[in-house]
């Protein structure tokens, strides 16, 4: 069976990560439960130009006319307080979850046990179901707050994953280093790419 994935979309600098994401999670055939922030939305417009709307069945139709040929039946999308959604509830937790862009705030909630918006309420399940949750924060310079937060979170068992890209691949454009830290992400939840050249293949 294919996977089930929560994807995260918050108001860090990052979305093209987290659009990337999407579509190479639905190219791989997961099923994708996307949630996002008012801010992601705003971040969405600055970065890419992107207008991803409030109402959820609004922001799934953009989504696909965005990324075309993949299969929209493999896609849900919850509003920020819809607590019906399958993954406010330990009693059907996804695969994996993952928060891409991570924003500080998001990730201090989620330190802090807070559940007040879905985001945080579907992470807290992750953890506490033994779940992969991946954390993908884009923030330069951390304080020590982030860090002791970032720390906190590594002890309970999320994958804590900065877009650190590398650059022994050679990368020719902004879309191979967005490459880079998609495929890394992938890695950690075992879904298969072709995003990149590994270590030590063959160029």
């Amino acid at each position: 069976m294919s996977a089930t994935v929560c994807l995260a979309l918050t108001g860090a600098s990052g979305l093209p990560y987290g659009l990337r994401l999407l579509e190479c999670l639905l190219g791989a055939g997961c099923r994708v439960q996307l949630l996002y922030s008012q801010a992601a939305q705003i971040v969405a417009r600055q970065e890419l130009d992107f207008d991803l709307p409030s109402r959820p069945a609004d922001a799934k139709a953009a989504l696909l006319a965005r990324f075309p040929g993949v299969d929209g039946d493999r896609l849900q999308v919850f509003g920020r307080e819809e607590w019906f959604a399958p993954v406010a509830s330990g009693s059907n937790p996804p695969d994996a979850m993952i928060v891409c862009p991570c924003s500080m705030g998001t990730l201090a909630a989620i330190a802090q046990g807070l559940s007040d918006k879905l985001i945080e309420r579907a992470a807290d399940v992750v953890l506490k179901e033994g779940r992969k949750l991946v954390l993908v924060p884009r923030e330069t310079p951390f304080s020590a707050i982030h860090l002791e937060n970032m720390l906190r979170l590594s002890r309970a068992g999320a994958v804590i994953l900065p877009p650190s890209p590398g650059y022994y691949h050679h990368p020719q454009s902004v879309q191979d280093i967005v490459d880079f830290v998609v495929a890394r992400v992938l890695d950690q939840i075992a879904v298969p790419h072709t995003l990149m050249q590994r270590w030590g293949e063959d160029r």
